[in-house]
């Protein structure tokens, strides 16, 4: 059962706001009757529902991967007018929402879906999904003081953080590249991480989200996963209820 607000949002009818408007001006009929009840909610198996005429359906389940590039928010909108990923999803055919952040100054994988429940064990601490990134930095972190880190972890946020891989991949033109995998999802986490390490981040790319890969993808570029990887994504779940 959904509250028919967000039934309508669901459906491509705009925002919630403007869902309850238009539920309070009469125009929304479910079965027949008028329904100006802002807390009804909707059985999508069974009820139907027109607003002004038009039959509300619940699109399909759709997954996209989309490279944020540098330089845009993760929101769909912003009040000091900064630039947001909202005109890259507004080219889907179906509304969507982005699944977990990524600063304004990082880039790299985002997952674009309307599968708000494959979205919320993603992203619920219980599931621990590892995160990956790349990470250019200046000048180059003490190994000893990764190890350390890697042992003993950093308190942020209340809590002792151990990133489950932190190791050199490559230099280049005078910046070490590192790859940094957590699974916490705390707010500029590896970021924090280097600057604690007494480093300086020049770049930072998202490469992989559970079992989801960047690859090839460009900045700006969103394809939709295959059927391969949507599988993938939710047999992941299923081992992770099934461990120990």
């Amino acid at each position: 059962m959904i509250r028919l607000s967000k039934f309508l949002s669901l459906c491509g009818f705009g925002s919630r706001r403007k869902n309850k408007d238009l539920i309070l001006q009469g125009k929304v009929i479910i079965n027949g009757k008028v329904i100006k009840d802002l807390s009804y909610r909707v059985d999508p198996e069974k009820d139907k529902v027109f607003v002004d005429g038009k039959e509300a359906k619940l699109p399909p389940k759709v997954y996209y991967l989309f490279y944020k590039p540098r330089g845009y928010l993760t929101s769909l909108y912003d009040p000091h007018h900064r630039k947001t990923i909202k005109p890259f999803l507004n080219k889907l055919p179906f509304p969507v929402f982005y699944v977990g952040r990524l600063d304004k100054e990082s880039e790299g994988l985002l997952l674009l879906t309307n599968d708000g429940e494959l979205a919320n064990k993603l992203l619920h601490p219980r599931y621990e999904v590892p995160r990956t990134y790349h990470v250019w930095v200046k000048p180059k972190l003490s190994e000893k003081a990764i190890k350390e880190l890697l042992k003993k972890g950093l308190n942020l946020e209340g809590k002792v953080i151990k990133p489950l891989e932190f190791k050199l991949i490559k230099t280049l033109r005078g910046s070490y590249i590192y790859q940094v995998t957590v699974k916490e999802g705390i707010k500029r986490e590896v970021r924090k991480m280097v600057s604690f390490l007494g480093g300086e981040v020049l770049r930072l790319v998202r490469v992989a989200f559970g079992p989801l890969k960047l690859k090839n993808l460009k900045p700006g570029e969103i394809r939709p996963l295959t059927d391969k990887e949507v599988e993938k994504l939710k047999s992941f779940f299923s081992s992770k209820i099934q461990a120990p």
